[in-house]
């Protein structure tokens, strides 16, 4: 069987074992087997699988990017490609939020809401536009790695990459290093990525075991609004998008990138994802290395679409269960909010309900309201990450074309068959 079947399958049966449990278990504890196979089989296996991936993550985009940043040699060149990648990430979170708040006002999924069953909720407080930007830039590198600060990785990267280039012999040769240290880095994804099955089937089946879909009952309206604009943004936005800016059938572009995406719903974090974004775009979508390794980062970082898309539907919603009426001004400053609180809140934990709540104050609802919604984001968190991992993979492969740094022949190719590539 070939892996992307395994992993599919694995999905499947984790979620059918799930609900089989949940369903056993619905309005009694769970019985001594059932704890045992979540708490010590299912929880064990799954968090061990996601550590695994984690602990690619601060090397591979370390290494990858030092690679990438002494190959592209010109620091103008450097300049161009992030000014693309920031403008085209920044640009379809703001379509995302505007088409999220329009379907949600035709939908109307707060209408009727009982906002007592609402929840006392505590948001940690953001930082700063000003924090932000100063902490972009690392004092210290080793303790950015250590924390996972994905933005000081990023730059501490391209200083290395730009100083190799100006080292004469002592920078090619350190430059070989670094790049057979790569090499062995995407190694140890394509072993990880043959064990994804068994990681995926026990993440999926911890999860339904202990949400199910009780939950979306309730919300069954403002859920199905997500999933709605979700698929919409993925299937039309972003096809839309790469066809006009590439001329490619941004239909294999979806077909080669179905691992990430796969990983993506199973692990619900992009920053989990990274390193099989990163070999999937250079071995299935045939981007160059000097394009992955700094879209895919810095994407998985501050592209939060998904998460976007969340939020518009959540503040409308929010609203109407609260009898609140926003009207142009106050979209216009939602959309804003959003998009720009995509950077201000990168690397921050539950960087998606921070969001939420900035946007909330912004207009004036009750932050408290977030807790209407608590109970299906899990959920949605695994279908907004998907969104979010395809972003990346639109824009990185949109930059990349037209750097001409894309290999038209892999993109194609590597779309007839299912097999993942290992060279």
């Amino acid at each position: 069987m070939k892996l992307s079947s395994k992993i599919i399958l694995g999905m499947l049966l984790g979620i059918i074992v799930g609900l089989i449990l949940n369903m056993v278990n619905d309005g009694s504890d769970s019985g001594p087997l059932t704890a045992w196979l979540v708490e010590y089989i299912f929880d064990v296996v799954g968090r061990i699988f996601i550590a695994s991936l984690k602990l690619l993550v601060v090397p591979l985009v370390f290494v990858s990017l030092v690679c990438g940043s002494a190959a592209m040699g010109e620091n103008v060149k450097m300049g161009r490609i992030a000014f693309k990648t920031l403008a085209l990430y920044l640009f379809t979170t703001a379509v995302a939020i505007t088409v999220a708040l329009t379907l949600a006002n035709i939908i109307n999924p707060g209408v009727g809401i009982d906002t007592a069953a609402a929840a006392t909720f505590s948001a940690p407080v953001p930082p700063s536009f000003k924090e932000v930007l100063i902490g972009i830039f690392p004092t210290n590198p080793i303790k950015a790695m250590s924390d996972g600060n994905m933005l000081q990785i990023i730059v501490f990267s391209i200083l290395v990459g730009v100083a190799i280039t100006q080292a004469g012999n002592a920078g090619k040769s350190t430059l070989s290093g670094f790049q057979s240290f790569n090499d062995v880095i995407m190694r140890m994804v394509t072993i990880l990525m043959h064990l994804a099955p068994y990681g995926v089937f026990c993440l999926l089946a911890k999860l339904f075991t202990e949400e199910g879909f009780s939950a979306i009952r309730n919300l069954a309206l403002y859920f199905m609004t997500v999933v709605l604009v979700l698929v919409i943004h993925a299937g039309a936005v972003y096809t839309s998008i790469f066809s006009l800016l590439t001329r490619l059938n941004p239909m294999v572009l979806l077909k080669n990138m179905r691992p990430a995406m796969l990983f993506a719903f199973s692990t619900s974090s992009s920053n989990a994802t990274m390193p099989v974004t990163m070999n999937v775009m250079e071995k299935r979508v045939g981007v160059d290395n000097s394009i992955a390794s700094f879209t895919v980062p810095l994407g998985a970082t501050i592209n939060m679409d998904g998460t976007a898309i969340m939020q518009g539907v959540a503040t409308v919603f929010i609203a109407q269960a609260y009898g609140l009426d926003l009207g142009i001004s106050e979209y216009l400053a939602v959309i804003a909010t959003a998009t720009l609180a995509s950077i201000g809140t990168a690397g921050v934990p539950g960087v998606g309900l921070i969001m939420l709540s900035m946007v909330l104050q912004q207009v004036g609802l009750p932050v408290e309201g977030i807790g209407l919604i608590i109970g299906v984001d899990r959920l949605l968190d695994m279908m907004r990450t998907v969104v979010n991992i395809t972003g990346d993979g639109m824009v990185t492969t949109v930059v990349a074309k037209s750097e001409g740094l894309l290999d038209e022949a892999v993109f194609y190719e590597v779309s007839d068959r299912d097999e993942y590539r290992t060279k």
